[in-house]
């Protein structure tokens, strides 16, 4: 008997609705956008969901169908024309597949397009439509997921990641091909229900070594009967209705059993969710802790401007504080494709004025590198864009790139010459992500309060689409 066919299919991005620019169909098809036989030589064997489905469907003796799959780094909300573009090209890969014995589907859950505040539930409402209601979907999801009603009605199973930093994305890509081998087969008959609390998780408080949500979560996944169970922590820089964090569970053919998993999570996270509000240092407080640290390096996390949260990676909030209270030997990674040329007009060992600093050009590079340790993202192949390096007479050194770059490898400053553990302080675009890498050079992480448009505080943003009242926006909802 010939093995069930399984196309394979993937969309994500996460969507800062906060940020004025919206994101394009260049910046997917820049980043990594492959069909067919190109996506299956791009993902096959790595650290992410597309990964997975691959390793999961070889584990299952299912075939592999791989269809459309791409992503770009966490921005504004897709422009409407582009978001139908993709869309389409999705749509047209499912359709070119032949028949299929099932679909597995890469979401982000947390993706944004200015004609639709719940894309992921759009994509999934589309394809549910071409396929018809017996084809068994099963998707995966970010961590940071803001699941819908509609993403939840339009597939049979949703497997969210379970860690933050997200080192487990492989792992859930091959178990939704699991168990989507196991519905095909009739061995189970998935079945889901959602429960979302009106409960917003702040940044500082997602990472989920030691989070009891997800003690709940390793719980629920030991009762008799569940498949699988997700805690979506959320993701509040997008002004959508289902904005917040969320439980799922997925239940063999018992709906009752589904939804009083569901249920019994976010009752718990109800019960306890002062402890999830945290309070940072400020940036004065927390570079002179950083000062006067024996032990160094110290990573600051500069939360406020957080790539993987969609931040423009410009902010130079921390590095000017560093700079007023007298530091020595920091590294801030920016984003300033101006700066880089600068650099390169004026040439490797040449003086150049950055305006915010001075300092002499040490390296241009091509800004490409490899991560070959598990990291979040699950990204192997990385490229920042011609990328310059600017050592200050107070031994700052600036790294520059032409292209954005949220901070999970250490070998992005590593490939442009930087030995990180030979600095005092490194200032870090990132909140959680980035702490898989950093913690193997920093004696300290210290995460801070920094404005920007993905501030710590979820009341430092003006919603309109939200739920109301909703905690800690609401302290008393």
């Amino acid at each position: 008997m010939a093995a069930p066919r399984v196309g394979i299919l993937g969309f994500l991005h996460e969507s800062n609705t906060f940020l004025g620019v919206p994101t394009r169909w260049e910046d997917f098809a820049s980043t990594s956008m492959t069909s067919g036989d190109a996506l299956r030589h791009r993902w096959s064997g790595a650290r992410h969901e597309l990964g997975g489905f691959f390793d999961g469907c070889a584990a299952a003796g299912l075939e592999p169908v791989p269809g459309f799959a791409t992503f770009a780094v966490p921005s504004g909300a897709i422009a409407a024309a582009d978001f139908e573009r993709i869309a389409a090209a999705l749509l047209a890969a499912f359709q070119s597949m032949g028949p299929l014995d099932g679909l597995l589907v890469a979401l982000h859950g947390a993706t944004v397009a200015e004609s639709h505040r719940d894309a992921d539930g759009e994509i999934l409402l589309r394809l549910r439509a071409l396929a018809g209601p017996s084809l068994p979907i099963v998707v995966t999801l970010d961590l940071h997921a803001n699941i819908s009603p509609q993403m939840v009605d339009n597939c049979n199973a949703i497997v969210a990641y379970r860690t933050n930093p997200h080192l487990d994305q492989r792992e859930r890509g091959e178990e939704a091909a699991l168990l989507l081998a196991r519905a095909i087969r009739g061995d189970a008959r998935p079945v889901m229900a959602l429960a979302s609390p009106p409960l917003a998780v702040p940044i500082a408080a997602q990472t989920t070594e030691n989070l009891f949500l997800f003690d709940d979560l390793r719980q629920v996944l030991t009762w008799p009967g569940i498949l699988s169970a997700s805690v979506a922590l959320g993701f509040y820089y997008a002004d959508v209705e289902e904005m917040g964090t969320s439980f799922l569970a997925v239940a063999d053919h018992d709906q009752a059993l589904a939804a009083r998993a569901a249920q019994w999570l976010a009752g718990r996270a109800w019960a306890r969710r002062h402890e999830l509000v945290t309070v940072l240092p400020s940036p004065a407080e927390a570079v002179a802790a950083a000062i006067a640290a024996p032990a160094k390096p110290v990573a600051l996390m500069d939360v406020g401007d957080n790539v993987g949260g969609g931040s423009p990676a410009d902010s130079l909030v921390l590095f000017e504080e560093c700079l007023r209270q007298g530091a020595r030997n920091a590294l801030v990674v920016l984003y300033s494709p101006a700066h880089v040329d600068r650099c390169r007009a004026a040439g490797v060992g040449n003086s150049v004025a950055l305006g915010f600093c001075s300092g002499r050009v040490k390296l241009l590079s091509d800004g490409l590198f490899t991560e070959r340790k598990v990291r979040h993202g699950g990204w192997t192949h990385c490229d920042q864009g011609l990328t310059a390096v600017v050592e200050t007479p107070e031994n700052h050194t600036v790294v520059l790139t032409s292209r954005r770059m949220a901070p999970m490898s250490l070998e992005q400053i590593r490939s442009a010459g930087v030995i990180p553990e030979t600095k005092d302080i490194l200032i870090v675009k990132g909140v959680i992500a980035p702490q898989a890498a950093y913690r193997e050079v920093a004696a300290s992480i210290v995460l801070v309060d920094t404005p920007g448009p993905t501030a710590n505080d979820p009341a430092s943003f003006h919603y309109l689409h939200r739920r109301r009242p909703m905690f800690p926006l609401e302290p008393h909802a």
